[in-house]
């Protein structure tokens, strides 16, 4: 037991060593989320702004945050820093992707240390940019807040939608001819949920999204919720994902993989087909 505790600090001290990098992306992809979450809302929603006046229907101001989020999301995961980290920014899909096997537990333990921290500094910097306007009791720092139908409501819808969200990843991810169309499916669903489930639990998936506004506006009722339903959701898509598939696993825990930056996980495309890879990606292995 003392030699597999051993065993088990060096490797977290050799992944910190060296996947330090991704864990910073990580909590900049995360930043970045927040930063224009709660940059959209203040747009949409405080008093001051013109747009507020501009779009008075609240289902199309929903919409129009759908579409900045989703597109929020399709940068990200598109950027960069999300080719090379994998761009999970959400602690369920790093748990998942660690149940399926994709990730060392110490890697897994530093991207959601590293995403929860990254959701309270991106609230923490729109806040100090936008001249404390988020704070306004109109936006309240974009906070998760439970419905008109209540807790057990929100808890149901997140868990839903959690789950709708993973198991397109894992599908779509997965499948060689619409793989690299994965970000614009999770940006597409970011989108509709904002806009149509909002009302319901305040739009998470994500415990360091709620987090992240949770900190900034000292709110913390019904926090539970956020950090139960969407882990439970994804780690439920991930056991119909392995079902379906007759226990075969994902590829990668990537959503964009074809592309020439490194890869810190489990990665099943180095031992995969050779027809299955795109140029870049096979360029990328052969380094």
């Amino acid at each position: 037991m003392i030699g597999m505790t051993r065993a088990n600090a060096v490797n977290a001290f050799g992944n910190l060593r060296f996947h330090w990098p991704e864990y910073l992306m990580e909590a900049g992809e995360l930043g970045l989320y927040m930063f224009s979450t709660c940059a959209i809302a203040t747009l949409l929603q405080h008093p001051a702004s013109p747009v507020r006046h501009v779009i008075a229907n609240s289902f199309f101001r929903r919409a129009v945050m759908g579409l900045g989020m989703g597109a929020t999301v399709v940068a990200i995961v598109t950027s960069p820093w999300g080719k090379q980290s994998g761009a999970h920014f959400n602690p369920g899909v790093t748990l998942t992707f660690y149940r399926l096997g994709k990730m060392d537990f110490s890697d897994a333990v530093f991207y959601v240390a590293a995403q929860l921290i990254g959701g309270i500094s991106g609230v923490v910097i729109a806040t100090y940019l936008l001249l404390g306007a988020p704070g306004d009791p109109a936006v309240r720092y974009a906070v998760t807040i439970p419905g008109r139908y209540g807790n057990a409501a929100a808890f149901v819808a997140e868990m839903t939608i959690s789950f709708i969200l993973m198991i397109t990843v894992l599908f779509v991810s997965n499948r060689k001819d619409v793989a690299r169309y994965t970000p614009y499916f999770a940006g597409a669903l970011i989108a509709i949920y904002w806009t149509f489930e909002w009302p319901l639990s305040g739009m998470s998936t994500n415990p360091a999204r709620t987090l992240g506004s949770a900190f900034s506006a000292n709110y913390w009722h019904a926090l539970w919720i956020y950090f139960t339903a969407p882990p439970l959701g994804m780690l439920a898509a991930a056991e119909i994902f392995l079902r379906v598939r007759g226990g075969v696993g994902p590829i990668c825990a990537k959503l964009h993989h074809a592309n020439n930056k490194r890869c810190i996980f489990h990665c099943g495309y180095r031992t995969a087909p050779s027809q299955f890879l795109g140029s870049s990606t096979r360029t990328t292995l052969a380094k």
